[in-house]
């Protein structure tokens, strides 16, 4: 499967309220040992995104500065020493952040298969 160097993906320009959010385009981000990279369907939101937003909750050290802890989608790539996933697998994840964005990288300890019965949006 043949990447986009770029995608788009929802940052808040300030701390503030939702009103800060908007659609911004980044680099494409490429997965290190032992994570996935995600082709996002679904981001969750919950409560630490919301506080996170404003500017309360800061992403931990290496994180993505992009909300969105909790993903639904296809993994796209995969880094090394990952081998329990492969290339097109649907997965949930829960991230580091970084789930408002139409690409995601995820721990590949912290990826399951979608339960059974249900969709993705689900």
């Amino acid at each position: 499967m043949k990447l986009p160097l770029t995608m788009r993906q929802i940052a808040a320009r300030e701390p503030g309220p939702p009103d800060v959010l908007g659609l911004t385009e980044a680099a494409v981000p490429q997965p290190r040992a032992a994570e996935v990279l995600i082709r996002v369907e679904y981001a969750g939101v919950n409560r630490p995104d919301c506080i996170q937003r404003t500017g309360a909750y800061p992403p931990p050290p290496d994180a993505s500065p992009i909300i969105g802890l909790e993903v639904a989608g296809t993994i796209a790539a995969l880094g090394e020493g990952v081998d329990a996933w492969q290339v097109g697998d649907a997965v949930c994840a829960l991230t580091p952040g970084g789930g408002y964005a139409e690409f995601c990288l995820a721990p590949a300890a912290h990826c399951l298969p979608p339960p059974t019965g249900l969709t993705m949006l689900e």
